[in-house]
């Protein structure tokens, strides 16, 4: 299973063997920005919201969620 599916499909209908269409990176990298930025908002929110918790089980759950690598 390939980590770049997306990526090895538009290889494989372009024919090409390494480089994709600059129009398809561009779309990807788009991508990527939005999810960037999605992730950061969601991470603001949930700092702000374990300013509420109340006990120290919730609190130390998002403490580790945030440092845990994708």
């Amino acid at each position: 299973m390939s980590n770049t599916p997306r990526t090895d499909s538009m290889r494989g209908f372009h024919g090409l063997d390494t480089a994709v269409d600059a129009e398809f990176s561009e779309q990807l990298e788009c991508e990527l920005a939005a999810a960037q930025q999605r992730i950061k908002r969601l991470i603001e929110a949930g700092d702000e919201m374990e300013k509420y918790c109340t006990d120290y089980y919730s609190s130390n759950r998002w403490y580790k969620a945030k440092e845990e690598k994708l």
